[in-house]
């Protein structure tokens, strides 16, 4: 079974040219992300929860689920990941949608789903089986760099992805295989707004300081629209 996930990882890699540069990327193209070009655009990154610690074939085979996990929930959204910049990150993924996308659409509605998927995986004792991811998400101007999307949108971004205060968050919630966090700008002006069934108090907020910078974010476990959303409907 292991054997077989890592032919279906090696499948569906490959490569996108960017400026002057080659960059790995999976599937999606992501043109729209050019070389001297300021985007305004979502950045959505995922981490899977204690990836460093499964073997070598266990991480090939959660990275095949991960994959199976975002496809599943983009389509069930209405979303065509083949039309995101799409770059891996070993334990996760780095992604920036096309700039015309409706950003409270994608908090609620693929992040619904996505914890729905999550909870549809089959129960396994295989330790990679259990897949449990912090997603983090956030509004602002990048452009293609050398090695990837630069600017304060990637770099918010990760910084609430790996944030001390979202790890914890999910792990003291054993039974749940989902934590969103996003930053306080997307909550102010999306969140808040209540649109496509976002609910405001599932989240809380978060203070973090890393690297001698104080971020400020908002944490969701499970979907953001809650268990009276339509889990079907898109």
């Amino acid at each position: 079974m292991l054997d077989a996930n890592l032919r279906q990882l090696q499948s569906i890699r490959g490569r996108v040219r960017i400026g002057t540069t080659t960059l790995e990327v999976v599937s999606g193209s992501g043109g729209f992300l050019r070389t001297g070009e300021l985007l305004y655009g979502l950045v959505i990154a995922v981490d899977i929860e204690a990836f460093s610690k499964l073997g070598v074939l266990e991480q090939a085979a959660a990275q095949v689920l991960l994959a199976q996990v975002l496809d599943e929930a983009a389509s069930a959204a209405g979303l065509d990941r083949e039309d995101w910049y799409r770059q891996p990150r070993g334990d996760g993924e780095l992604a920036v949608l096309p700039g015309h996308v409706d950003v409270a659409w994608v908090m609620a509605r693929f992040i619904h789903h996505l914890a729905h998927a999550l909870d549809r995986l089959p129960s396994d004792s295989r330790p990679h089986a259990n897949l449990r991811l912090r997603v983090a998400m956030h509004h602002g101007p990048l452009t293609a760099g050398q090695f990837g999307p630069v600017g304060t949108a990637p770099i918010v971004a990760c910084r609430l992805l790996d944030a001390r205060q979202t790890k914890a968050a999910l792990a003291a919630d054993p039974g749940c295989r989902l934590v969103l966090v996003i930053s306080r700008q997307l909550f102010q002006d999306v969140v808040a707004t209540r649109f496509h069934g976002l609910l405001p108090e599932r989240f809380r907020p978060i203070r973090a300081l890393i690297k001698g910078t104080v971020y400020i974010g908002h944490v969701c476990l499970g979907s953001p629209m809650g268990e009276l959303a339509d889990p079907v409907g898109a």
